[in-house]
């Protein structure tokens, strides 16, 4: 990925931002995860993920306005930066480069 490296769970956290931009936030970020992969996830690790992100510079983030539903608490929203849409669409350009390389046989049966 042409110097940068991405563990799975931290290229699911940048595309769940992605996905759900702009509201983003931890909870959010933790349920389009368990619900896209059908594995559960910590909000701990989740939110430890997503400062990692933000400290290697492909996340920012912000301080979302109170709501009630939260009882009043503001909620960090995140987004990512133009250095992380690039580090995921390399990860994309990698996997898809590979996976067009198998060769057909391979699914057909063969040897």
């Amino acid at each position: 990925m042409k110097g940068t490296s991405i563990g799975e769970f931290e290229e699911l956290c940048l595309l769940a931002v992605g996905v759900l931009y702009p509201e983003a936030y931890g909870l959010s970020i933790k349920d389009e995860i368990e619900n896209r992969t059908g594995r559960s996830a910590t909000i701990s690790t989740v939110h430890s993920t997503l400062i990692r992100l933000q400290e290697k510079g492909f996340l920012q983030s912000e301080m979302g306005g109170a709501t009630e539903e939260r009882g009043g608490r503001t909620k960090r929203l995140f987004e990512l930066t133009a250095y992380g849409k690039n580090v995921i669409n390399e990860a994309r350009e990698l996997r898809n480069g590979m996976w067009s390389d198998i060769p057909k046989v391979i699914w057909e049966g063969g040897k």
